[in-house]
Formats: C-alpha cells, structure tokens, sequence
C-alpha cells in the first residue's frame, strides 16, 4: 500500500465556524467545500475535514455524534511564539502552556465547535 495523503475527519455543528477558525490562525486553506462539508489543506499538515453533525455521507450510527475526546495536535518549531501570536489575535487558550515530565512542551486552544488544537514541541526528559 502507498497512502498519498492523510486527513482525520471530525463532526461538528458548525461547519464554517471550524473551518474559518483554522484558516485565520493555523494558515490552512479550502480546498473543497459544500453544504455541511469542508476540507481543508495546508502543505506541512495533514488535511482536515470537517461534516456537520447529521450529514449523510456518515454511517447512520454516528450521524449525530459530535467530534469528542479527539484533538489534534500540532508540532511547532517556535512553541513560545506561537503562544504569544494566539493570544495576540484574541484565541482563548484553553490548556495553558506546561511541561510535561517526558519532554513534551503544550498548550492547547478550542475552536467554536469544542475541537481541541494541541501545539506541541519537544525537549528532551532531562532538560537538554
């Protein structure tokens, strides 16, 4: 197998809202958009795709299922400077910045329909 691209696809009932959130702060783009659907791109990332809750397209076991207890995480080069600009352009940040024992740096920020956006960047567990 040759997977060519990656996308996770989450159930919201606010298309647009999640969509224009991440275009505006995390720089992706639409590629395809329509009545309850959007997908959107960025080179460095995997693509994101977003269904309104009861849309068709979806087995009808999970239709009315909202995205929950998944978030996406992004690793970042500058994790501080990153931090600082979310906050410049107003985005409520709802895990404040931490270090965890094992060498993970994070935040995280919720977009209008509850999505979590985790940012990550890594240190080594001792400090190095």
């Amino acid at each position: 197998m040759k997977i060519t691209s990656t996308a996770v696809s989450l159930t919201v009932d606010d298309v647009p809202a999640s969509a224009a959130f991440l275009t505006a702060h995390f720089g992706f783009q639409e590629a395809m958009a329509a009545e309850g659907f959007a997908s959107l791109v960025r080179e460095d990332a995997a693509d994101v795709i977003f269904l309104r809750r009861g849309i068709e397209v979806l087995p009808e076991d999970v239709r009315d299922q909202r995205a929950a207890g998944v978030l996406i995480a992004f690793t970042v080069a500058d994790l501080d400077a990153e931090y600082e600009r979310l906050r410049a352009e107003g985005v409520r940040v709802t895990m404040p910045l931490r270090e965890e024992p094992w060498g993970e740096r994070l935040f995280q920020v919720t977009d209008p329909n509850g999505v979590i956006l985790q940012l990550v960047s890594w240190t080594a567990p001792d400090g190095r």
